[in-house]
Parts: structure tokens; sequence; C-alpha cells
């Protein structure tokens, strides 16, 4: 998955009319966020947001790719690999009420990762 901020219907419009992804849902999950799970023929996903400074402050007026989202089958056992590896959670890993485990990591150049183990 890919994560873009400050996404409207035209970055919607220019995945799925252009690139040929589809909507595969899109929710609110707080009031002023919304987002939109676009899917292609394979597995990936993107995931486009709109109104994340309303939940993260300092994306105020950011634009473009923060963060990528990465489908793990187990969250422990990477947990694991990965800090025995040198690499530091930011936040996590964190058990959702729905199931999902989810955990936050930057990579060198400060983009942000997001494990995320489905229910």
């Amino acid at each position: 998955m890919l994560f873009f901020t400050n996404s409207n219907n035209i970055t919607i419009k220019f995945y799925t009319d252009k690139l040929g992804f589809k909507e595969n849902r899109r929710f609110n999950p707080e009031k002023g966020l919304t987002i939109a799970f676009l899917k292609e023929d394979g597995e990936s996903m993107l995931e486009l947001t709109e109104g994340i400074e309303n939940l993260d402050p300092s994306m105020k007026g950011q634009n473009g790719l923060f963060m990528v989202g990465l489908e793990v089958s187990d969250m422990n056992k990477t947990a694991r690999k990965l800090q025995n590896n040198g690499v530091k959670f930011t936040r996590g890993p964190i058990d959702t009420p729905n199931g999902t485990k989810i955990a936050f990591l930057k990579d060198p150049q400060g983009v942000q990762i997001e494990l995320i183990q489905p229910p």
C-alpha cells in the first residue's frame, strides 16, 4: 500500500480513470478524515488520505508520499526480526479493536512505514 496525504476526488479520479485502479472502499474513521483504498489487479492497494492534518498537525500543508504500508502475515515474528536487525519502531506493535495489528517505523529518508497484519 502507498499512502498519499491531502488527496481529493481529483487525485482519486487520476488513479482510477488514468491508471486503472478501482476504488475498493472509502470511509471516514474520524470527522474531517477521509480514507480511500484503491486496488489494481494484484494484491497491492493504494491508500489515499484527505484531512490527515486533523490527526497529525505536523502534516499540515504537506502533500505527497509520507508513508508506505506493508502487509505482514505474522507481526510478532516480523517485529522480532526487524528489532534483531537494529530497527527501532516509532509506535507499536499495536493490537487494534478490530483485530488488526499495526506497527510504525521510519526509513532513512524519514518516510513512515506501517506494518499491517490483518485480522
